[in-house]
C-alpha cells in the first residue's frame, strides 16, 4: 500500500520507471531493463504506507512516526501548553515509514507552519531551526492540549504535509501526513500531566503501534502544578478504546512546505 499524501510522486515514479523499463526492454538491454525495475521498487519503498495494530491501553500515547529515538528531554516552557513539556524526537532515515499518526484521541487545536532551515536532520541544532509543522492536540471534552506533534524537515526531506483540520478528531494511530524521504517528528506532552516516558534514546519506534509513554490522571486531591483541574480521571482517556486505524477521508487542507 502506497500513501495517498504522496500519490503524485509515486506515479510520477511508476510512470518513468515503466518507460525506462520498457525501453530497455525493446531494445534488448535485459541488464539494465531489471536494473531499472529494482530502483523503481527501491524508490516506491519510501512512500509504502503499512497497516498497523493500534494498541487499545488506556492512557497510552503512541509514536507519531517510524524510526528512532534521538532524545527524550524536558522543555522549560513550549508556548502551546503554557507551561513545561516533555519531548520524544524520533529521527526517520530514508528506509523508514514516512507515514505520521496521531499519538492519542484528540482533537486538532492548532497546525502551525514554521519556514526555517533545512540542515541535515542528524545535526541536533536542525530539530529548532528548520521548517516545521506544528499540530497541537486538545482533550475531546475539556478542551485542554494533551499532545502536540511536531513535524520538522530535512536537508532532503523539504515536503512536510499535515492533512489535518484544525476542529477535526483524530483517533489514536490515525494517519495524518507525511515527511517526504525521512528527517524529525517530535511528540510533545504536558509536563503537569506527569507522562511516563517507557522508551529509550536509541531504541526504534513505529508509528501508531510503539507505547511512548503512559499518562495516567493524577490521584484525587493531587492536582499539577500548573493548577490546571486535571482531576478529569475516565475522561482524560474517553475515546481511546475506539482508537484504530482508520482510514484518511480527508485529505483538504494539506500543509505543504518546500
Amino acid at each position: 500500500m502506497l500513501s495517498s499524501y504522496a500519490k503524485r510522486e509515486w506515479l510520477t515514479i511508476i510512470a518513468i520507471g515503466a518507460m525506462l523499463t520498457v525501453t530497455f526492454c525493446i531494445v534488448g538491454q535485459w541488464l539494465l531493463a531489471v536494473l531499472a525495475l529494482l530502483a523503481t521498487l527501491a524508490v516506491l519503498s519510501f512512500f509504502r504506507d503499512p497497516e498497523r495494530r493500534i494498541p487499545t491501553q488506556r492512557g497510552a500515547f503512541v509514536s507519531p512516526a517510524d524510526g528512532r529515538v534521538s532524545s527524550v528531554h524536558e522543555v522549560e516552557h513550549f508556548e502551546p501548553f503554557d507551561g513545561p513539556a516533555v519531548c520524544i524526537r524520533i529521527f526517520l532515515s530514508v528506509l523508514n515509514v514516512h507515514v505520521n499518526r496521531s499519538p492519542c484521541h484528540g482533537v486538532v487545536k492548532s497546525i502551525t507552519h514554521r519556514p526555517g532551515k533545512h540542515l541535515n536532520a542528524l545535526n541536533p541544532e536542525s530539530a529548532e531551526v528548520n521548517e516545521a509543522t506544528l499540530m497541537v492536540l486538545a482533550h475531546p471534552f475539556q478542551g485542554h492540549p494533551i499532545a502536540a506533534v511536531r513535524q520538522v524537515a530535512g536537508m532532503l526531506a523539504r515536503t512536510i504535509v499535515n492533512a489535518a483540520r484544525v476542529d477535526q478528531t483524530l483517533q489514536r494511530g490515525q494517519r495524518f501526513g507525511i515527511i517526504k524521504l525521512g528527517s524529525t517528528t517530535e511528540l510533545y506532552l504536558p509536563k503537569a500531566h506527569q507522562p511516563q516516558v517507557v522508551v529509550n534514546v536509541g531504541e526504534r519506534v513505529y508509528a501508531g503501534t510503539t507505547v511512548l509513554a503512559n499518562v495516567h490522571p493524577p490521584r484525587p486531591g493531587k492536582l499539577p502544578r500548573s493548577g490546571e483541574a486535571e482531576s478529569e480521571s475516565e475522561s482524560l482517556h474517553a475515546g481511546d478504546s475506539a482508537a484504530g486505524d482508520h482510514a484518511d477521508a480527508d485529505t483538504a487542507g494539506a500543509a505543504r512546505a518546500g
